[in-house]
């Protein structure tokens, strides 16, 4: 048997929701893959800052860096706000460069028995991974900015280190997938806005340089506003797209309204030497205990840390489970994303079909 120490962070909001959906799954089918999920679970987010000032503990952080695994439900509440304004009991902040997860690996695929809100795109007709790096850009920023009586002035960092492991990352999924659905082979598009900042020139020069060690492997940039577009007009032509952070983070949210809205899209947080994984939805508050939220972010999010465990054949069953069960009905969403029924159902349903 192989074991495994996995952190769970649940969350605020439906995360324990999702999370316990995701937790269920997980379960299930570890129980004949050889491998056995040690859990340890650890409270943090908006809650947690709430009740002790501090969205994270040491300990808790300390912890994540040594499991082998982390898997996190949304964390945050609109109503929790640290002095500055922003909303605390966020853990992105902190996290991400507390773990040194530098790509936020995000794939965005229409399943079958999704609409896409696109006409006419059918079911694996998108089917694209945002890597967004993920400790430096305008993030980066974050509580550090200049602030005088007449404005606030934040700083984007880009180094050349930080922009050649998140390229080298998006370079290496692009190896191992298939290609767009389009036909169009495998390819990474450097997403950037070189034409006006220097930090995003560098981004390309760097790509480019990257890209040369890889022939084999077609090579592209769009600025991202015409990448806003492309990702609507024509998203079966994309495979591997990389960019800063900030942009990624919009990207990614305009890819998951094509293929049936954030409850369907999950990302892994993927460091040299640790990850967390999580939808890349918020913690939705008005949801909380409807048992109505969507958990296949989540669960899809569970099977990005199966694969980072190196357990493929575990990933590829529980991708395979989310299909079977969405082609069959046996989950479907309503118009806002939710779930038809329901949140408990919905992982029920999964699991039956592994």
């Amino acid at each position: 048997m192989r074991d495994y120490r996995v952190i769970v962070i649940a969350g605020d909001g439906i995360g324990p929701e999702v999370t316990a959906a995701t937790l269920a799954v997980l379960d299930a089918v570890q129980a004949d893959a050889g491998f056995t999920l040690h859990l340890e679970s650890h409270n943090a987010g908006a809650g947690h800052y709430r009740a002790t000032g501090r969205a994270i503990d040491e300990a808790t952080l300390t912890a994540c860096r040594r499991a082998d695994g982390v898997v996190k439900g949304p964390v945050g509440d609109p109503t929790v706000r640290s002095p500055d304004g922003t909303e605390a009991g966020t853990l992105g902040g902190i996290l991400r460069p507390g773990l040194d997860a530098y790509a936020n690996v995000r794939p965005v695929r229409l399943y079958p028995g999704v609409t896409s809100a696109l006409r006419d795109v059918e079911p694996g007709g998108i089917d694209y991974v945002i890597v967004r790096e993920n400790t430096e850009g305008l993030y980066a920023s974050r509580g550090k900015g200049t602030v005088t009586a007449h404005g606030v002035t934040d700083y984007m960092t880009m180094s050349r280190a930080g922009i050649d492991r998140v390229v080298r990352k998006a370079f290496t999924l692009a190896t191992a997938r298939n290609g767009a659905p389009d036909g169009g082979g495998r390819r990474v598009t450097c997403v950037d806005k070189a034409n006006v900042l220097r930090g995003f020139a560098l981004f390309r020069e760097i790509f480019d340089t990257v890209a040369l060690e890889h022939p084999t492997i077609a090579a592209d940039h769009l600025y991202a506003d015409a990448a806003a577009a492309a990702l609507i007009e024509r998203p079966g032509t994309f495979d591997v797209l990389v960019m800063e952070n900030f942009v990624g983070d919009i990207l990614s949210d305009l890819g998951a309204a094509t293929v049936g809205g954030l409850g369907m899209c999950p990302s892994g947080n993927i460091g040299n030497a640790s990850a967390y994984f999580e939808p890349i939805h918020g913690s939705a508050p008005s949801l909380a205990g409807t048992d109505r939220a969507n958990p296949l972010a989540t669960i899809l999010s569970g099977a990005l840390l199966l694969d980072w465990l190196g357990e493929a054949a575990a990933a590829t069953r529980v991708r395979t489970g989310v299909e079977r069960a969405l082609a069959a009905r046996a989950i479907t969403l309503r118009p806002d994303g939710t779930a038809d029924q329901g949140t408990r159902a919905a992982a029920r349903s999964v699991i039956a079909a592994l």
